[in-house]
């Protein structure tokens, strides 16, 4: 790590001045950010969609956090951002009447996930720097700060991702170390404050970036007494690569375990039996066979591992690399609706089309994330990728002709239909 001072400040952002001083090496604060990667309004959306769960179940969704003078809240009780409020304004609103000048902090994690149109703002703003750096393997994450917390929830502390650190309202203080500032054996710390002295800051206002490299120790303040809002991208760069892959290959995420709810367990089976063993009998000798609940889990994982269902799962892992942008998990696909000969089709400049052959009875073909199988070959889906990307929409009866009649016209069909579900092409009227 570099010994110059810790904290750079740079007028203007671009990605060439980050990549080149700053990427790994120390943090840097962006007074200007054209154009703004992220929107109060969609963010607002966003925080919405993904606190959803919580108005319907009557339970915290796991990937949301609620502190109230730092006591974590387990059930929404009216805490959480809603539909009605219309706006972060509206919301603070609601919650100071509410908590009666409490301090409170609202995480939510992976929260791009719930809204399309931001994370399409967001993958094309990073863009640049996977073309500089590398596409993160595992997938960066975005989580949502907001409120008049005195600090972050988890105090200071040191992760593994690179992060990128949007201000969107009000001011928010970020205290960094270049090393751990205590000898305790503890990993975090929220009663930090003879610290500070060996700290450096930056306050962080609207239409700001800061960015840190992950080896620095941290802690987000409230720089004053207005709710602030901010949005963090971490791109995975310390720490447990191999255990975080192998989870990703095995198990496909979801929104709610980004926040380390599930995982590897949800992929087994869970018997109703001991999952001990019977003590060693006579000569200290163990049973032979494992215990059932363990018998049960290699098994599973056997025939996960069975090579012609790992090629594939292989196969379509990088198709989602490759096309998700750097951010999953990815938003849903929308319903698919029935095309017709009439309808017209134009192909999302940003949307990458990738294919790769599925076996001998046709090929995946994915896009923004997502996946399908056609029996069309890598021949007819570029004739047919090279059709929705000319100037002007092509209608659907057009496109069907760049395949030969009869059920391959069907099968383009009901990939297009796909595709549309995908985002990766849209109607004009």
């Amino acid at each position: 790590m570099s010994e110059e001072p810790m904290l750079a400040v740079e007028a203007e952002f671009s990605w060439d001045t980050l990549v080149e001083r700053y990427w790994d090496r120390r943090p840097v604060l962006f007074r200007s950010v054209t154009p703004a990667p992220f929107e109060a309004s969609e963010v607002f959306r966003a925080a919405v969609a993904g606190s959803r769960g919580g108005h319907e179940d009557g339970r915290m969704p796991p990937n949301v956090q609620f502190t109230v003078e730092h006591v974590q809240r387990d059930a929404p009780d009216g805490l959480l951002p809603a539909g009605e409020d219309g706006s972060f304004d509206a919301y603070d609103a609601r919650l100071a009447a509410r908590l009666d000048g409490r301090r409170h902090a609202l995480v939510v994690n992976g929260f791009h996930a719930f809204d399309p149109a931001l994370w399409s703002r967001e993958r094309t703003f990073f863009d640049p720097l996977w073309q500089a750096v590398g596409l993160p393997l595992t997938g960066a994450i975005t989580t949502l700060f907001h409120g008049t917390y005195e600090h972050s929830p988890v105090g200071v502390h040191k992760d593994r991702f690179a992060t990128f650190m949007f201000g969107l309202r009000g001011r928010k203080r970020m205290r960094f170390w270049p090393r751990r500032p205590w000898d305790e054996a503890v990993s975090t710390k929220t009663d930090y404050a003879r610290h500070t002295p060996t700290s450096v800051y930056a306050d962080v206002g609207p239409g700001e970036l800061l960015y840190w490299p992950a080896d620095y120790y941290h802690v987000g303040e409230s720089a004053g007494i207005a709710p602030a809002t901010s949005v963090n991208v971490g791109v995975p760069r310390d720490e447990h690569h191999a255990g975080y892959e192998l989870e990703d290959l095995l198990a496909d995420l979801d929104p709610a375990r980004l926040a380390g709810h599930g995982g590897l367990d949800t992929l087994l089976a869970t018997p109703d039996t001991a999952l001990t063993a019977p003590g060693p009998g006579r000569g200290g000798l163990l049973a032979p066979a494992l215990p059932e609940a363990l018998t049960t889990a290699v098994h599973a994982l056997h025939e996960f591992a069975e090579p012609v269902a790992m090629g594939r799962r292989v196969t379509v892992l990088s198709l989602r690399r490759w096309t998700a942008g750097g951010f999953e998990p990815v938003p849903p696909a929308a319903p698919r609706r029935t095309l017709l000969d009439t309808d017209r089709l134009r192909g999302d400049r940003h949307a990458r089309i990738r294919w790769a052959a599925d076996g001998p009875a046709g090929t995946l073909c994915a896009a923004n994330g997502h996946e399908t199988h056609t029996p069309l070959d890598h021949h007819e889906l570029s004739r047919l990728t090279d059709a929705l990307s000319g100037r002007d929409p092509a209608p659907v009866g057009a496109l069907l002709t760049t395949v030969a009649p009869g059920t391959r016209r069907e099968a383009t069909r009901t990939l297009l239909e796909a595709l549309e579900s995908f985002r990766a092409v849209h109607r004009e009227p």
